[in-house]
């Protein structure tokens, strides 16, 4: 008897309309990362007036219109259960993949004491923080949901948050702002060489 109550109560919940077919952890998740993701577009309208380089305010904007479609994305998709009417683009970044490797004296960093101070170094790196704590936070989201368009949403964005990252840290990493040390040669080829592959079972 109490089986059959069971079952009947799981059926009766597979009646929920698509527009709340939620579980409540993952709205909550959900909620968490889309307000992570309108505090990166706020700064963005912040940064884009105290910009220098004509460089990094193209890349603001493309970014910026961007990551409008992919908010509007996630909350059709969070609000109907169904699949939105502009799915997931794909962000294509402009810069080359060339990453500058070496690192060059500079003078000790501080944090700057007045808002004057901040420059184009400073908002490059507090943008790149933005993307990062999105690019951790979607994924997360994505583990916790049950509805399969919000999952797909937001796992199929991480991609996109990771290459507008890299982007900003190309720009940074051109400008010296962000210095990418090597090991000595022979270091590094001992951690190249450091695995081996294992044969396969899978059928091809």
């Amino acid at each position: 008897m109490q089986n059959q109550q069971q079952n009947q109560q799981f059926q009766g919940s597979s009646q929920i309309p698509a527009n709340i077919s939620h579980g409540g952890h993952e709205v909550i998740d959900a909620h968490e990362a889309i307000s992570g993701l309108i505090g990166t577009l706020e700064h963005y309208y912040l940064y884009e007036s105290h910009i220098q380089d004509p460089e990094l305010k193209t890349m603001l904007t493309r970014q910026k219109d961007y990551l409008t479609q992919m908010y509007n994305t996630i909350v059709e998709a969070l609000k109907t259960g169904s699949e939105p009417a502009i799915k997931t683009q794909t962000y294509n970044m402009a810069a080359s993949n060339n990453t500058l490797y070496g690192m060059q004296p500079t003078q000790p960093k501080t944090p700057a004491q007045s808002a004057n101070e901040i420059n184009d170094q400073c908002i490059s790196g507090f943008w790149l923080g933005h993307l990062k704590a999105s690019s951790s936070a979607f994924p997360m989201t994505a583990l916790e949901i049950s509805n399969p368009v919000l999952r797909r949403v937001f796992a199929d964005s991480v991609p996109n948050l990771i290459e507008m990252a890299f982007e900003v840290y190309l720009y940074q990493n051109k400008h010296h702002y962000y210095q990418v040390p090597q090991l000595k040669q022979e270091d590094m080829q001992n951690y190249i060489n450091a695995f081996a592959p294992v044969q396969s079972t899978m059928q091809h």
